[in-house]
């Protein structure tokens, strides 16, 4: 098992510091813009956002190649956007339009992109894992050297399910990187009174399994760790495990008023440890103006509101499309 790592100085060129802020940034405008569409009646059902967690998708994806494979649970759009998915299918499926991912027949939980590599986008707790497993034993059974990111919260690393398929992971040695979201709390309860382990990676050790915890809100930790672990895969030892130490600024869902935590407890975390806020200040730090970072976000808003338009503007799915897309043929 690995131990915790020493401190160590992390370095980025300007242009990857360049690269990380958009796409955090990007995801956390779209989140913004979501939370307002939704305020509006035109996002239906639930709809959980990704708003202080943008380090973990953004600095994970930077180990991937093509053919690597990811799959989540309902706070999900952010691993969309971080994958490549364009924010004009992602906003529509969010919308329930017709050119939306899914149709607008799977809303915000449950869109896929086959193109993408994206398998989901899950309601149930902890119930990806198992799926997560089988996609990792797909490339093992073909031969190629990809990996499968299989992301899950505090709360579903409770579930009875993950550790049977630890122990499968680690039986077959499958390429799969079980990543732990830790942002503190799941719904409403704190993982300090739903869990008794100290960490919760270290519970691989029962299976032999091999991780270590992150700092979840500093992208280039994530980055780093997301190395060692594709390395790990990619090599043919069996799965890892990241506990990645985050945080969600807002309630488990839309409909959460998060009354089981302060507002100082919140803003300590935004002023103190936002992902994206320590990039920028890298960036600051390596002679990016501020005019260039302020262009930036607009150029982000502009994307981000584009999306929305479009998503106003694709039309609702006809009613004969209840009936597809249910069976397969084979």
């Amino acid at each position: 098992m690995a131990a915790k790592r020493a401190t160590k100085k992390l370095t980025a060129s300007k242009d990857e510091l360049l690269q990380y802020y958009k796409d955090m940034l990007l995801i956390r405008r779209f989140e913004e813009k979501a939370g307002q569409l939704y305020g509006m009646g035109l996002i239906g059902g639930f709809c959980h956002l990704y708003i202080g967690q943008e380090a973990v998708v953004v600095g994970l994806e930077a180990s991937t190649k093509d053919g690597d494979k990811r799959i989540t649970t309902y706070r999900d759009h952010g691993h969309m956007l971080a994958c490549g998915m364009d924010p004009n299918g992602v906003m529509a499926e969010l919308t329930g339009r017709s050119d939306g991912y899914s149709k607008g027949k799977g809303g915000s939980m449950h869109m896929f992109s086959k193109e993408a590599h994206f398998y989901g986008g899950h309601g149930i707790v902890g119930a990806n894992v198992p799926l997560g497993a089988g996609l990792a034993f797909s490339d093992k059974y073909k031969g190629n050297d990809n990996v499968t990111f299989t992301y899950f919260g505090d709360g579903a690393a409770n579930q009875g399910q993950v550790y049977e398929t630890y122990n499968m992971a680690q039986l077959w040695e499958l390429p799969v990187i079980f990543v732990i979201e830790n942002n503190q709390y799941a719904m409403g309860t704190s993982v300090q009174r739903a869990t008794k382990s100290p960490s919760l990676w270290e519970r691989g050790a029962a299976y032999g399994i091999k991780g270590e915890e992150v700092d979840g809100m500093d992208v280039l930790a994530v980055r780093d760790a997301g190395a060692r672990a594709v390395k790990h895969c990619r090599s043919g030892k069996g799965p890892y495990i990241l506990e990645v130490m985050t945080y969600r600024y807002r309630g488990h869902s839309m409909s959460d008023p998060a009354k089981y935590r302060t507002r100082d407890e919140v803003q300590k975390m935004r002023e103190e440890r936002d992902a994206i806020e320590q990039v920028r200040k890298r960036l600051l730090a390596v002679k990016v103006s501020e005019d260039d970072l302020k262009a930036i976000d607009k150029e982000i808003k502009d994307v981000v509101n584009a999306s929305a338009e479009y998503a106003k503007e694709s039309p609702e799915p006809e009613l004969s499309e209840l009936w597809t897309d249910i069976t397969v043929d084979a």
